[in-house]
């Protein structure tokens, strides 16, 4: 596999090795030993799996008590997926990490916690596969308008399908500071919590 920093070097994009023969293909999603080594060495609690049509947009979602860090990929179809620094003094707060994940280039984004996250769909379905550093809580369950103009996110459609839920969260400009997570300095890559590898 191979793991790519992207300009928030906490997100990274990786692209596992895939195995392609007249048979098919194989490739290994997920290898502790492997993630850790190049940096990833959190631990992962929670597996999900979601379904959706062209043009559903779901998000910008953030846990806050009990912060999510991602390893996204897709199963089927394909999607624009999208990270944001949200982190209270990070030094790239507000800042964006936009990537297309496919069942065709099979790559995956690992986001960590204090991210929110979003995707829309291009294809006319797409499975999204998740794992999820921390388990959901719909107490601590955050949201931030899908077209926040404080973003300037470019999203593949400006009619989206979206949730009731989706629909109605606020702009960053109307959360108190209470609601966004803090920035910790990550010492050890993207290491988000000290693990032996």
């Amino acid at each position: 596999m191979r793991v790519q920093p992207t300009k928030i070097p906490e997100v990274a994009l990786i692209e596992p090795r895939v195995f392609i023969d007249s048979r098919g293909h194989f490739l290994e999603t997920y290898k502790y030993e492997n993630y850790c080594k190049s940096g990833i060495s959190v631990k992962f609690v929670q597996d999900n799996i979601s379904f959706s049509y062209r043009n559903v947009l779901r998000g910008l979602h953030y846990q806050l008590g009990q912060p999510q860090g991602k390893l996204v990929m897709v199963m089927q179809g394909e999607i624009l997926d999208i990270a944001v620094d949200i982190r209270k003094g990070s030094p790239s707060f507000g800042q964006s990490v936009s990537v297309i994940l496919s069942s065709e280039n099979y790559k995956q984004l690992f986001i960590p916690e204090g991210f929110a996250h979003g995707f829309c769909v291009i294809s006319e379905t797409a499975t999204v596969f998740y794992k999820c550093t921390d388990y959901y809580a719909p107490a601590e369950e955050h949201g931030i308008i899908w077209n926040d103009p404080a973003f300037g996110l470019n999203w593949p459609t400006s009619t989206p399908i979206l949730s009731e839920k989706d629909r109605n969260y606020p702009t960053l400009s109307n959360l108190n500071a209470d609601e966004l997570p803090s920035f910790k300095k990550i010492n050890n890559c993207w290491s988000i919590e000290d693990l032996k590898c």
